[in-house]
């Protein structure tokens, strides 16, 4: 390098230069010093084709100043020139960025174009780095304003568009840029901008990597990063849920390894209220609890039972029985899809056996129940998947039809979510008994066998009396669902599932693969597709009638409340003194007079 004065003819912007292919820069701050003084900081210049002729790398703005000075006073004085050897691009690039850094901050869309140009002549990330002093996540962030459309850098260079909305756009794929751009360009259009737009583009559902429960370094999805915050988000919410809900099922099965009585699921949108619980120890039965939150959050809460359950503690009474030393076959919510799937086709084939419905309603008023007050079956679950997938099966859509006929049969609107649960005035009631008295015998079977199909408790042992005395076919009502296998986990039971539906020999080349490879192969066989032999009217042996365990463990509600009908059957006809849920002992089963439909014999 040498240092020389070069006269203002002989000068011209280099390409290498940042202010090149721009309008004017900005000279205001440094013109007064030139006009007063001169240009004293020489330019960096290298020589360019023709004699005596040299671009200017670095000085642009002292260029241009002398240029306004010189046109002012009709002379012009030669400047002071570093000159640096040709052929070096990369160093020319530099050099013009670091000055430019250090006397101006350019623009990001400027600092974008020195860069990439810089990329292209070989410089690293770490390189730029280094020459720069900018952190390696900085020179990321602005090499990530390629991603966007010219356009939309074009914009944000003319400031007709702000840094958070261009940060937010860099997340975007260039089908939504393009989106973004045709709403931009319609004047009667919303066009989100700021954080709107991060809700836009993550179609409400941006969750940050923060969130995981999983190492990001195995993740397969894509994440994407904003320009200039710290931010990084995953770019499929399902992807990311898929990966979240593995952890979570791995965590559940610790706890439940280390001896936690349950694992609850709080699913979205509910939520896990600290006040509606109580404290309580591994040893008195405390569980844990999955607080799953819609930003992706999930939250462990240990040792919590029920404000009830906890009262009942205090009183020295067992919250349920048997040990908790041995984990149960089914987790809760598994047991809550089995009692309500079973519940609701014990109630819909007791549309078709008013006369056992009749004498199962005197067993009630008799004996009463918790439920016998009277009111109906809530039929809740904290599962939303569970509720949706009883609410749709075919068991609740035959009985919905028949609840329809019977309230209208009553003079109410079919409508009303119940035919149980009026408010019990005088009125009231009179109303409802002089329509009775109109109604031939017929009808008021029919009404009494959808009010006992209402009032019947899920879980109950009374489900499952009813069910085995009418021989209920739950092929007839059930089929495997996406809810079901969901909350199937348990990693024997599914081996042994396996082994009904594909055989011993797949079962057994299968028992080391995977949960979700062999839930493919049970869903593959039951709806006979990729190269499986279909298999019809399959029910795990949880739900059909009567039941059975899969294992030795036992834990499944199904199985315990058979056993307390074969009790009662074998007592001598005396009720099992227990709590809610308690069934009547019934005689031996016997064959009605007039059999209404022959439901055992076609199943």
């Amino acid at each position: 390098m040498k240092l020389d004065f070069i006269d203002l003819g002989k000068l011209s912007i280099s390409k290498a230069n940042m202010r090149y292919a721009k309008k004017a820069p900005d000279v205001s701050d440094i013109l007064p010093t030139v006009r007063a003084r001169g240009v004293l900081v020489p330019l960096i210049v290298r020589p360019n084709c023709g004699p005596d002729a040299f671009e200017i790398v670095a000085g642009a703005r002292r260029f241009t100043a002398a240029k306004i000075v010189a046109e002012e006073t009709g002379t012009a004085e030669p400047l002071p020139c570093a000159i640096v050897e040709d052929g070096d691009d990369a160093d020319a690039i530099e050099a013009s960025m670091i000055e430019n850094f250090k006397r101006l901050d350019p623009d990001e869309v400027t600092r974008w174009e020195s860069f990439v140009r810089l990329v292209k002549e070989g410089r690293s990330i770490e390189d730029i780095s280094a020459t720069f002093g900018i952190p390696d996540l900085g020179v990321k962030r602005i090499l990530a304003l390629g991603n966007l459309l010219p356009r939309i850098r074009d914009l944000y260079r003319k400031e007709k568009i702000d840094a958070a909305t261009v940060r937010h756009l860099t997340l975007a794929s260039k089908n939504q840029q393009k989106s973004w751009l045709a709403l931009f360009d319609d004047p009667d259009a919303y066009c989100p901008t700021g954080r709107q737009l991060k809700a836009w583009l993550f179609g409400g559902q941006e969750i940050s990597t923060d969130k995981a429960l999983f190492d990001l370094a195995d993740y397969k999805g894509q994440i994407v990063g904003d320009l200039f915050g710290k931010e990084q988000y995953f770019a499929d919410s399902d992807a990311f849920w898929v990966a979240q809900e593995a952890v979570i099922e791995a965590r559940t099965d610790e706890y439940l390894d280390a001896g936690w009585s349950d694992v609850v699921i709080v699913p979205v949108p509910e939520y896990f209220h600290v006040y509606e619980f109580t404290k309580a120890p591994k040893r008195k039965g405390g569980r844990v609890y999955v607080d799953v939150r819609a930003t992706g959050e999930v939250v462990f809460h240990e040792g919590y039972l029920t404000s009830k359950e906890a009262k009942r503690l205090e009183r020295g009474e067992p919250i349920d029985a048997g040990p908790k030393s041995v984990r149960a076959e089914v987790t809760s919510t598994m047991q809550t899809y089995i009692d309500l799937h079973r519940h609701a086709a014990v109630r819909a084939a007791l549309l078709h056996h008013p006369k056992i419905a009749l004498r199962l309603m005197v067993a009630h008023a008799i004996t009463g129940s918790h439920l016998w007050n009277v009111k109906p079956e809530p039929q809740t679950a904290r599962n939303e998947d569970v509720r949706e997938s009883v609410e749709t099966c075919q068991a609740e859509t035959d009985f919905d039809v028949q609840r329809r006929a019977v309230l209208a049969m009553l003079g109410f609107s079919d409508e009303e979510p119940t035919v149980t649960g009026g408010n019990g005035d005088d009125y009231g009631l009179a109303g409802v008994f002089l329509r009775l008295l109109d109604l031939p015998d017929r009808a008021v079977m029919e009404v009494i066998a959808c009010l006992i199909g209402e009032t019947l408790a899920a879980g109950s042992a009374a489900v499952e009396a009813v069910g085995v005395e009418i021989g209920v076919d739950m092929a007839r009502y059930w089929q495997a669902d996406d809810a079901f296998f969901e909350v199937l986990r348990d990693r024997e039971v599914l081996t042994s599932i396996v082994a009904e539906v594909a055989g011993e020999d797949v079962a057994a080349a299968n028992a080391r693969e995977k949960t979700k490879t062999m839930k493919r192969i049970v869903r593959d066989h039951l709806a006979g597709e990729n190269g499986r032999a279909k298999v019809d009217a399959w029910v795990p042996k949880w739900m059909a009638f009567p039941p059975s365990a899969y294992t030795a463990r036992g834990g499944v509600g199904s199985v315990a409340a058979h056993a307390r009908v074969l009790a009662a059957r074998g007592s001598g006809n005396e009720p099992e003194p227990s709590g809610p849920g308690a069934v009547v002992a019934l005689p031996a089963p016997k064959k009605p007079e007039v059999q209404e439909r022959p439901e055992r014999e076609a199943a």
